[in-house]
């Protein structure tokens, strides 16, 4: 009898000890405030049942725009975790893309890729305290927009000392460096490996009918070398028929390759960051708007993403979503996907790169985009929520508002 009292009050310690971690932990991933199209009750799909109630005494203040009510997050709709706000608003409507775009990009300054010796155990740029990631925006006050032009700067000096511009990490600082002779190359160096441009595929998620604001890729534009966000000096992107694939394998991810039609621009690039690519349209598109759905109103189940893997035209193509996270520290990787339609397995083996930006729909709502491929398993990826996308479009709203 003992024995079984010990075991009663063990069972009893870990599970609570699981709720109350279960609690702590969701009390702070957890957003503050929710937005609803419709209803008052939103359940978050996660391990644990986790529902978000309206208050009995809060009833929307206003018809007009959309009122924040009281609301209180619960564990299996019963143990409280922290107040929240709901949000009943509208949904948005957005015109889903799908279609394949080129993406051409031209950096802010030049970046630099990494520091390298000039003669044996010797680099001016890494002594000087450049490093990998770093963007160099002037030379000696002259502002820098290509990596040709800070060829030539360095090899003109002749040994001169440079004083160059550097941000890093949000912060602008200068730096003096003090190239030296090649006797390799004939021509002085400081040890630099830089880019200033960067051009591929990938997908358009959606276009704002009413700004015209498009938004694409779901992820920053990298680079490759440092995995650092590019800083936007001018970008643009074109349209683009997508002339075959590789198709993924485990541990090894497949392809789209496509062509540029033509040099003429689709739209123009003026925000580079985690959320992906967006900017403003240069003609607008005559097809139909769809809801978005919140990010609260995003569930596990069958979906279909829109994507292109031959010529121009999207398709529409099955998978599930299998998980949804609304961690508010994350700004993007909310929802996992596996592709289930058998036509874009046997052909691409499930999502490829250049598939980045395929919109995500579900329910006849736009949930979010496709954003990164699993290399271990290519029928399976991340996907971000529309509704973190369309925060990024809001510094470009305010823009145009203030011209």
């Amino acid at each position: 009898m003992r024995r079984l009292t010990k075991g009663i009050a063990v069972v009893f310690l870990v599970v609570s000890l699981t709720l109350m971690g279960a609690v702590g932990y969701f009390g702070t991933v957890l957003p503050d405030t929710y937005y609803l199209s419709d209803g008052g009750t939103a359940t978050v799909n996660c391990l644990f049942d986790i529902t978000i109630e309206a208050g009995d005494a809060a009833i929307a203040a206003s018809t007009g725009e959309a009122e924040a009510t009281d609301a209180e997050i619960r564990l299996f709709g019963v143990i409280p975790v922290k107040n929240a706000k709901i949000v009943h608003a509208d949904a948005k409507m957005l015109i889903p893309g799908g279609s394949p775009v080129g993406v051409k990009l031209l950096t802010d300054g030049v970046m630099v890729v990494k520091t390298a010796e000039v003669m044996e155990g010797v680099s001016p740029a890494h002594e000087a305290g450049i490093c990998a990631g770093d963007n160099i925006i002037s030379a000696n006050g002259e502002k820098l927009y290509s990596s040709a032009r800070l060829s030539e700067i360095i090899e003109d000096s002749q040994g001169s000392e440079i004083v160059f511009e550097v941000a890093r990490n949000g912060r602008s600082f200068e730096v003096s460096v003090t190239p030296i002779y090649s006797e390799n190359d004939g021509v002085y160096k400081a040890g630099l490996w830089i880019r200033d441009s960067t051009a591929g595929v990938g997908t358009l998620t959606f276009i704002d009918p009413e700004t015209g604001i498009f938004g694409a890729l779901g992820h920053p534009i990298s680079d490759s070398d440092t995995l650092t966000t590019l800083p936007l000096g001018s970008g643009e992107i074109v349209d683009v028929v997508i002339t075959g694939y590789d198709k993924g394998e485990r541990g090894c991810p497949g392809e789209l390759y496509g062509t540029f039609v033509s040099g003429l621009a689709s739209g123009t690039i003026e925000l580079n960051c985690e959320q992906g690519i967006f900017g403003t349209v240069t003609y607008p598109s005559r097809q139909e708007a769809i809801p978005i759905a919140f990010k609260s109103e995003v569930r596990t189940g069958p979906a279909t993403i829109l994507t292109t893997i031959d010529g121009s035209t999207p398709q529409e193509f099955e998978v599930e979503i299998e998980k949804v996270s609304l961690s508010s520290s994350a700004k993007s990787k909310n929802i996992i996907i596996k592709v289930t339609d058998p036509e874009l397995l046997e052909k691409t083996g499930g999502i490829v790169q250049g598939m980045s930006g395929s919109p995500i729909i579900q329910d006849g709502k736009l949930v979010g985009a496709v954003t990164h491929v699993f290399v271990s398993d290519p029928t399976r990826g991340y996907g971000i929520f529309i509704e973190n996308m369309l925060e990024a479009t809001e510094i470009l709203t305010d823009e145009n508002l203030a011209a």
